[in-house]
């Protein structure tokens, strides 16, 4: 069958605020992770509960926060390796058109009731409905049917082959709601109230300023270090930096590296810089002036990478040229695109532009959402200005970027973040550049003619084989523009043991105070 975006989108459904903080964010326990609250300043804004559906369910930047009050079917360990969460057991059988899985003894909702067998196949089976929203529910989700439960055992029939399938249960939209709470207090009555079987449940939110959780201490993975969590959003960056300097919070992250280094270094404080599976990169949309061939490889080859990396980001970041990070399973250093600015002027003659006669066009950014976001994208500009690309930066929140990429609108080019904590080439270079997902602003026959075949191939030999030459030919044709794999800075107070996270996670169920 023919996947479009029209079909494809049809079938998958596709501030700090201190003024309203309440008392417990301003008492003494809120201040230092000592006391049973663990205070978190976090970079961005939760704008739902449900984390199956809707555009920013698919943000990388959001799961610390669904992961500490929902499960996944499957977990990660910090280096990305899978465990089980509350599937114990999962797979195939030999020839995979059949799946089967089982459900964690002794694990329960957040009100008591037991999670049953039943209660993993109304959650997959919602996850593909086309009418539920789930963003990936069309390439991932409906790939199962026939779905059934006996006891804690469920399987079911392969309707398509998808080779990350399992993958994708420890992924985005992977997580598990309550059937019987869900459709007795419905849509909007699970915003209001929401019910997961995490480690914490939550008490209070405020949109837009924070969210207060409670210990489960019933939790299947045992009771939680802290009573209380607080994740505040404080999507400023200076207002984070404030935040831990001064002691209102215990734990933040995504500051410049500069304020990481000087504060890692100040007392009762301390830090960790981690290599993450996100990646920083340019999107380019096949619209104006990048449907040109010579503009969009002029505009890769007069990037200098490793400058960037080394002068800007203080050397916190591995320089890329595919959509492929060093951990991922289709990573090939064989593929290389050399900074080359006076090729890049010469490509550029070729279509008639110069400095003195520049192409342009718009590019869009988040400021502040990332470490150094906007001053990556104004060296960017800068290294374009020199070979004869005048490029004016637009700004705007990440929820934004989520709304254009879904219709497929963003500008000619577009700075995003790609998180890809399960590793596969079909969540990094597939849904980023296969022209039907939602995700993707590029949309050429040539590049789904060679994507399409990989979704289903089950050689896994072959199929890795065939996402490196994917990504070889998008490197020369440029497609799109990797920057570099992202480092992510976390400072917290010297009194906390904290765990980094490959995926990018801070997650206050597995920090603890020291001793």
């Amino acid at each position: 069958m023919k996947i479009d975006r029209r079909s494809f989108l049809q079938y998958s459904g596709a501030v700090s605020a201190a003024s309203s903080l309440p008392a417990i964010l301003m008492s003494p326990g809120a201040l230092g992770a000592s006391g049973d609250t663990l205070t978190i300043a976090y970079n961005v804004s939760l704008p739902n509960w449900d984390p199956t559906v809707g555009l920013s369910s698919v943000n990388p930047g959001l799961q610390s926060i669904w992961k500490s009050v929902f499960d996944q079917y499957i977990d990660q360990h910090p280096d990305l390796t899978f465990k089980p969460g509350v599937l114990t057991k999962w797979g195939w059988n030999s020839d995979k058109t059949k799946v089967h899985m089982t459900v964690r003894d002794g694990a329960t909702w957040q009100d008591g009731q037991p999670i049953t067998g039943e209660d993993i196949v109304w959650n997959l089976k919602r996850a593909g409905h086309p009418d539920t929203g789930n963003p990936v529910g069309g390439f991932v989700w409906a790939s199962l049917g026939n779905l059934s439960a006996n006891g804690n055992e469920v399987t079911g029939d392969v309707n398509q082959y998808v080779p990350d399938i399992f993958k994708w249960m420890s992924f985005l939209t992977g997580y598990i709601l309550p059937p019987h709470y869900y459709d007795k207090v419905g849509a909007e009555g699970f915003e209001k109230n929401p019910l997961g079987s995490g480690p914490y449940k939550v008490k209070e939110f405020v949109r837009g300023s924070f969210v207060r959780l409670e210990a489960y201490d019933d939790y299947w993975g045992g009771k939680p270090a802290f009573k209380n969590v607080i994740f505040k959003f404080v999507t400023d960056v200076s207002s984070r930096i404030a935040e831990i300097e001064s002691g209102s919070s215990d734990i933040t992250l995504a500051v410049p590296f500069e304020e990481y280094d000087r504060l890692s270094q100040k007392s009762g404080l301390t830090g960790v810089t981690t290599p993450v599976s996100d990646i920083a990169m340019i999107f380019f949309n096949d619209v104006g002036p990048m449907e040109d061939p010579n503009v969009r490889k002029a505009a890769v080859h007069a990037v200098d990478k490793d400058a960037i990396v080394k002068r800007l980001l203080r050397g916190y970041g591995v320089p890329l040229n595919t959509l492929q990070a060093p951990e991922y399973t289709a990573y090939d250093p064989s593929i290389v695109v050399d900074h080359n600015p006076e090729l890049a002027k010469e490509l550029l003659g070729r279509s008639g532009y110069s400095t003195d006669n520049p192409v342009k066009f718009t590019i869009q950014t988040t400021r502040g959402y990332l470490p150094k976001d906007y001053e990556v994208i104004q060296a960017v500009v800068g290294m374009w200005r020199k070979v004869g690309i005048e490029a004016e930066i637009e700004v705007y929140e990440v929820a934004k970027h989520y709304e254009l990429r879904a219709q497929d609108t963003l500008a000619p080019a577009a700075f995003y973040n790609w998180g890809n904590s399960i590793g596969d080439p079909g969540t990094s270079t597939g849904h980023a550049m296969f022209g039907p997902s939602p995700h993707s602003t590029w949309d050429t026959d040539d590049l789904d003619g060679m994507i399409g075949p990989l979704w289903g191939e089950k050689d896994e030999d072959k199929r890795i084989s065939g996402w490196k030459k994917v990504d070889r030919y998008i490197a020369e044709n440029a497609y799109v523009l990797p920057l570099y794999q992202q480092v992510q800075p976390v400072l917290y107070k010297s009194d906390l043991a904290f765990t980094a996270h490959g995926a990018n996670y801070v997650l206050p169920f597995t920090t603890r105070p020291k001793g």
